[in-house]
């Protein structure tokens, strides 16, 4: 046999093996709407660029370049544009990669949803007289679009097009039309970069709102800085990883091909607006109804819980406890995200392998992750006896290359705070891994005395998350999150 000849048999053994188990799969997908001042800085182009390649699991309505404080009355779509065409060139491979239930859009299709916002700066751009601009058109027609599910806008820049959209709806529908239009939203911002932000939350203040609010221009206390800002504003030292974030890692694993050539180097923080779709990654970890419950994109709790007087609907920021590279332990916001930067980086660097035609059957793929039987992504939900123990067995658990998976079984102790509980209160699970390479775990609930002794209803509701890594290169990781309600034993 030639050379070539062993060289094609192994690429179809290869092709084979990934269609026999099946890739990581996403039936269901956010409806995304991206709001960019791309040309700001080099970080929107970074996030678009990653955006991109992640786009098979979301459906993306829209996406508009907008102003923002650092880029006011001017807009750049052209730098999106240039992006889309790149992506053109390399979507045939991603989609060698992506299995049949979700694709990855056409170039075509990106462009086609591409629209100019308005030029002005915040709320010089809303008001009774001005007119709605291109992007403001089309994400109000997203917005009333029939669909059961909500409608996401990512603001990596200011947010006076979703500004000028809500202005109409409140001037020109019902009020109970109104309300329910609004009630379809879902908003994830980079903080507030024009005036708008803080117009929004307070005029409609049960929209959902995810944004790190602080002082103006303090950037660096807020959640979403993450994702990289140690390099530049040196918080938590020691504690994040940095080797990933480094302009040569990034040269060889990111800026490759077609694709990656429009991924500029950082000037000040890689890629700040990345955290706004990480939140909605489909990986198993997080749930994007619950911001309190974590995920790559950081972790929010509600500014006030209560249900009585004014439903204030805004997510802000909340600390996690880590451990750090030094094996030191942190506590802070930035926690949230930058615990994950391992598992993230790997992942984007392996896409950017998939664009190269030439990694087809080389390429690393995600593991699927089977809980009890259970394969999909969303958490699972039981209810567990006080003092009782729950076995869970990932053994169905499997990697479409034939990679080796690494388990962890851990208790993720932050999303169980809440209105009656303290995270100090939060109480510790037991968890005993066992089996053949830790597939399975039993896990020790505490008894009532512990776990429902702080609540003023009910019991604790605890979390089990279990990570799964393959032993390919990049190892990718996918997870499955267990949310356990305690209830009391009654017998």
């Amino acid at each position: 046999m030639t050379p070539f000849a062993s060289l094609v048999v192994l690429v179809c053994l290869g092709l084979q093996l990934v269609a026999a188990r099946g890739l990581l799969s996403y039936p269901t997908k956010p409806r995304v709407f991206v709001l960019s001042d791309i040309a700001n800085e080099p970080d929107d182009a970074e996030s678009l660029v990653r955006y991109l390649v992640h786009s098979n699991q979301f459906n993306t309505e829209g996406l508009v370049a907008t102003t923002s404080v650092w880029l006011r009355n001017e807009i750049h779509p052209e730098d999106m544009t240039k992006i889309i065409d790149a992506y053109g060139k390399v979507v045939d491979n991603l989609n060698r990669h992506a299995p049949k239930d979700s694709p990855f859009p056409s170039a075509e299709y990106f462009h086609g949803i591409l629209r100019n916002g308005t030029t002005e700066y915040g709320m010089a751009g809303v008001g009774d007289d001005i007119p709605l601009s291109d992007g403001a058109k089309l994400l109000l027609e997203r917005l009333e679009h029939d669909s059961k599910q909500p409608l996401w806008v990512l603001a990596w820049g200011g947010t006076n097009n979703l500004a000028q959209v809500l202005y109409k709806i409140r001037k020109d529908y019902s009020p109970e039309k109104a309300a329910e239009l609004r009630s379809r939203l879902r908003v994830y911002a980079v903080s507030d970069q024009d005036d708008t932000g803080a117009w929004i939350r307070r005029e409609f203040p049960e929209i959902f709102y995810i944004a790190s609010v602080h002082g103006w221009n303090l950037y660096p206390v807020s959640t979403w800085v993450g994702i990289s800002g140690d390099v530049l504003h040196g918080f938590d030292k020691g504690g994040p990883d940095d080797s990933k974030l480094t302009h040569e890692w990034i040269r060889r694993n990111i800026q490759i091909g077609p694709l990656g050539k429009q991924y500029p180097d950082y000037e000040y923080l890689m890629e700040g607006d990345t955290p706004t779709f990480l939140y909605l990654i489909q990986n198993g970890l997080g749930d994007s109804e619950h911001p309190e419950y974590g995920s790559w994109g950081g972790r929010y709790s509600l500014v006030n819980p209560s249900t009585h007087g004014l439903k204030y609907n805004h997510y802000a920021d909340v600390p996690d406890t880590v451990v750090g590279k030094n094996n030191e332990t942190f506590k802070s916001n930035h926690a949230t995200i930058w615990r994950w930067r391992n598992a993230y980086q790997n992942d984007f660097a392996a896409r950017m392998q998939w664009t190269l035609a030439e990694n087809v059957s080389q390429a690393n793929h995600h593991p699927v992750v089977s809980v009890n039987g259970s394969s999909g992504l969303a958490p699972i939900a039981l209810n567990v006896t006080a003092g009782s123990t729950v076995t869970f067995d990932a053994s169905d658990s499997y990697d479409p290359d034939g990679d080796h998976l690494k388990f962890r079984w851990f208790q993720y102790g932050e999303p169980t705070q809440g209105e009656s509980v303290r995270v100090e209160d939060v109480v510790t699970m037991d968890i005993k891994p066992f089996g053949k390479g830790e597939q399975r775990a039993k896990v020790q609930i505490p008894p009532a005395k512990l776990s429902c002794v702080t609540m003023s209803s009910g019991c604790q509701v605890l979390h089990l998350i279990v990570e799964v890594t393959d032993s390919g290169s990049p190892a990718l990781t996918t997870y499955r999150r267990v949310v356990m309600q305690v209830l009391e034993n009654d017998s």
